[in-house]
């Protein structure tokens, strides 16, 4: 899979719920379909908590939960992918900016990374600040805090060593959007697309802003 020799796993999970339809250009935006997949018992995912760390290697505590009237965007990857995660994190990007400022300042993003020993935290943050302005660079103290968080999400991932001492990594691929209530209310599969991100993004934004009363 590429010169690395890095490989990607794709995860399928049953029952994985339903797979929102392309809303209607007309009618409330408040009442629109979610396009990403939406699950019939949604993930909570509030109570996980992580490891953060800031370029220097200062580390603290993350709860996966947005803060109130935000999003945030949690994703499983590493500073190495060659394509997966660049094309996703750019995706994220440009579709954070059909938003609009006000919107796109209420989007956070956490990239928790499956290959620790080799992101080091100025790697981690360093590749991280290339895609968003705000985000939180999640290196799990050991694989039990790893294997803790994927398992929340229902996500996986591999590292291994081949005979020539080329590191192999495989990782599930999907994105998830977690409210303030740490409930993650849509995951985006791989190659999802802008179009979809800003799309879901804007429904949520106009779903919590109407329940807020516009606030």
């Amino acid at each position: 899979m590429g010169r690395s020799g890095v490989r990607f796993l794709m995860v399928l999970v049953a029952s994985i719920g339903v797979l929102g339809a392309a809303c209607s250009s007309t009618g409330s935006s408040s009442q629109a379909v979610l396009r990403g997949l939406v699950r019939d018992e949604p993930l909570l995912v509030g109570d996980v908590v992580v490891t953060e760390v800031d370029r220097d290697g200062t580390q603290q505590p993350l709860t996966l939960r947005a803060a109130p009237k935000e999003l945030l965007v949690v994703y499983f990857g590493f500073t190495s992918c060659p394509d997966v995660c660049p094309t996703t994190l750019a995706d994220l990007r440009a579709a954070r900016q059909r938003l609009g400022d006000d919107r796109a300042a209420r989007v956070d993003l956490a990239m928790i990374t499956v290959d620790p020993e080799r992101d080091l935290p100025p790697v981690l943050v360093g590749y991280l600040g290339g895609f968003a302005p705000r985000f939180h660079a999640v290196r799990p103290a050991d694989r039990g805090e790893l294997t803790r968080a994927q398992d929340a999400f229902l996500a996986a991932s591999s590292i291994s060593v081949g005979d020539d001492g080329r590191v192999e990594v495989a990782h599930s691929t999907a994105t998830y959007v977690v409210d303030a209530a740490g409930v993650v209310v849509v995951e985006w599969p791989f190659a999802a697309g802008i179009e979809t991100m800003a799309h879901d993004l804007k429904v949520l934004f106009d779903r919590m802003d109407t329940a807020a009363g516009g606030a």
